[in-house]
């Protein structure tokens, strides 16, 4: 029997909260992060068959309950693992689709050592091997979708565009700012405008884009919006190069952990010098999130409003 639910059900109200300026846009794993799990784990579970899953959490999987999650998981090929922001899906065979949230401290890590702590779910692949879900403050979550069209409903209300979507640039930035008087910061944490940055690399777009966080997102010039463009690309194209970045918790599913933190330009570098200017990175509060920055890089814009 095919498993359906209203598409508003399918997360309880803890996760909805989650969406907002919480937790989920200010700590990684961010895009970088989450993309590094899909890139080791795609080639060794890809046309792999999930012959018994287990939820040793129930927190994971609420509201469905455990026993009827895994029977509608285990037993179904995995014909592809992808990504949408910060989600991870296992595209099982006949539209089935298990979407997972690492948020703060989850991590999906393969055939690990057997006393593994934080096991929060546990799939036996039908090579022999297992993954496991770790997550030492269970804030991690996982459902189930039938079907590509609520799929996508699924993520059109909860996600705007990628940064690595061929229709991102300055002038969707423009679109997305227009008129809005929240700080740029602000807005490159809303993952209904762009998917899948989080403080770090907000703080690194906009240093190498050389924009004042608290500049107001809709008096931002044209040509700011064209610096900012690549810049957020490649902020995180430089932390996919390295792995992701490991502060607290993160790690690859091989337990290894990224090493993009040594390359921060000015994110956590508060009193160390500016690698442009030498004077010294500076920290403040923009939307509740401390956020970093360089006082003569990244001066107020003048700006005309648009």
């Amino acid at each position: 029997m095919i498993y359906e639910v209203p598409i508003s059900l399918l997360i309880p109200a803890r996760h909805e909260a989650g969406l907002a300026f919480t937790c989920l846009t200010c700590c990684v794993p961010e895009l970088p992060e989450v993309e590094t799990v899909r890139r080791k784990l795609a080639p060794r579970v890809e046309g792999r068959v999930i012959e018994q899953i287990s939820v040793l959490d129930p927190l994971w999987s609420a509201p469905q309950p455990t026993g009827h999650f895994e029977d509608l998981i285990a037993g179904r090929r995995v014909e592809r693992f992808s990504r949408r922001g910060k989600y991870l899906v296992l595209e099982l065979e006949n539209e089935r689709f298990l979407v997972m949230h690492l948020r703060m401290t989850g991590t999906l890590l393969y055939d690990p050592l057997p006393d593994t702590r934080y096991s929060r779910v546990e799939f036996n692949l039908d090579d022999g091997t297992r993954i496991l879900f770790c997550d030492p403050r269970r804030f991690g979550t996982g459902l189930v979708i039938d079907g590509k069209l609520a799929l996508a409903a699924y993520f059109s209300v909860r996600l705007g565009l990628e940064p690595f979507d061929d229709q991102f640039g300055p002038k969707y930035l423009a679109e997305q700012t227009e008129g809005r008087k929240v700080a740029i910061k602000s807005l490159l944490l809303d993952q209904k405008r762009i998917a899948g940055i989080g403080n770090i690399y907000a703080d690194e777009a906009l240093f190498r884009a050389g924009i004042h966080p608290e500049s107001e997102a809709g008096r931002l010039s044209p040509d700011a919006l064209s610096r900012l463009a690549p810049a957020i690309v490649d902020a995180l194209t430089a932390g996919i190069d390295a792995g992701g970045a490991t502060i607290d918790d993160f790690r690859d599913p091989d337990g290894a952990w990224g090493s993009y933190q040594s390359e921060f330009l000015v994110h956590r570098r508060e009193g160390l010098p500016c690698p442009d200017c030498e004077n010294p990175i500076s920290k403040m509060k923009v939307g509740g999130r401390g956020t970093y920055w360089c006082k003569s890089c990244q001066k107020p814009l003048r700006t005309r409003r648009r």
